[in-house]
């Protein structure tokens, strides 16, 4: 992909398209910046925790509502 935009700005620069440079050139920084980001590790080499924001289930949230009958699972 890095090399395509390369090819495709440099085809751009010979045909004067100065603002499809421009274009071509945000996204060629974008796509050289995404694998430094995705390789960034701790200090001590290991790969960074991400955060999803995951829920956490409790009894409560597995009690049915108040006032709807309890069904056994069928199966």
């Amino acid at each position: 992909m890095i090399d395509n935009l390369r090819e495709r700005i440099r085809e751009a620069r010979g045909n004067g398209w100065l603002g499809e440079v421009e274009g071509l050139q945000v996204s060629l920084d974008a796509a050289t910046a995404k694998p430094n980001s995705l390789s960034r590790t701790l200090a001590d080499g290991r790969p960074q925790l991400v955060d999803r924001d995951t829920p956490v289930l409790t009894d409560h949230a597995l009690s049915p509502a108040p006032g709807l009958p309890e069904h056994a699972p069928q199966g």
